[in-house]
């Protein structure tokens, strides 16, 4: 005879709300309350809990889960190449000062709408510094939008084709902090000059630029034609920001010719 076995009680689902409830949590939009508060009543009944301590385990509940849906949402829209954070930038390994990175870091020149300029060689870590604070940006609650500056260019022309260009300008700065990469790596003509103007005349003062450029200030030049505008660009751009000139070897380089060394015989 097979031994026996001993059954395992299933414990049984917590009663469902009453109807009227759900379609009022339905319209009142709180769907973590409604999905919680069966089994959030289930257990204060069993451990006599508070009302207060009810109420206050659902509006947790469902202020935690808005704030997890609306990172996502800013994450989603500030559009980044890829994931970097500030956990993985490297301080020591660049030039970038200790107490300017912890500056950046902390944030507060993105509220008072300063700028962030990084100037320096390929593979300085420019790319992953703007990344990682505008990723911090999001996780603290602003509104980020990432660019390179041929997308930005691409997208002030289109408005420019159908007298859009304010409007365009417009939507990129509900943003609280703009990241424009990669300025410079190719040549704008006049237009382009004007428009790439336009835009950080409009951002001035209001809000947050982060740029990157391999060009130091002094060359701009070369790949914006018109002198007087890039004169009065770099003024608004550098009144209100903290410049940065990295150096040093690529990483990229490094990390390069560190496998290939570690997969020689």
């Amino acid at each position: 005879m097979p031994p026996r076995t001993r059954a395992t009680a299933v414990p049984a689902a917590p009663p469902p709300l009453a109807a009227d409830l759900v379609d009022g949590l339905k319209r009142l939009k709180l769907s973590t309350v409604r999905r919680l508060a069966p089994e959030v009543l289930a257990t204060a009944k069993v451990q006599r809990w508070a009302p207060e301590e009810v109420l206050r385990t659902l509006i947790d509940a469902e202020i935690t889960a808005r704030d997890e849906s609306n990172q996502a949402n800013r994450l989603k829209a500030a559009a980044f190449p890829v994931v970097k954070t500030l956990d993985e930038f490297k301080v020591q390994a660049s030039s970038i000062p200790q107490a300017t990175f912890d500056y950046l870091s902390a944030g507060e020149w993105i509220a008072k709408a300063e700028n962030l300029c990084l100037v320096g060689p390929a593979g300085t870590g420019k790319t992953h510094l703007l990344i990682a604070l505008g990723h911090a940006a999001v996780v603290a609650g602003h509104r980020v939008r990432y660019l390179s500056a041929a997308e930005l260019v691409e997208q002030l022309y289109r408005g420019l084709a159908d007298n859009s260009v304010g409007q365009v300008i417009d939507t990129l700065l509900r943003n609280d902090l703009v990241i424009v990469d990669e300025i410079g790596f190719a040549p704008l003509d006049d237009t382009g000059t004007q428009l790439l103007f336009r835009f950080v005349a409009a951002a001035y003062e209001r809000r947050a630029l982060g740029i990157a450029s391999h060009w130091p200030f002094e060359q701009w030049g070369r790949f914006l034609p018109e002198h007087v505008t890039a004169t009065s660009l770099l003024d608004r751009l550098l009144h209100h920001a903290t410049v940065v000139v990295t150096e040093g070897e690529s990483f990229r380089m490094l990390e390069a010719r560190t496998r290939t060394t570690r997969s020689r015989p």
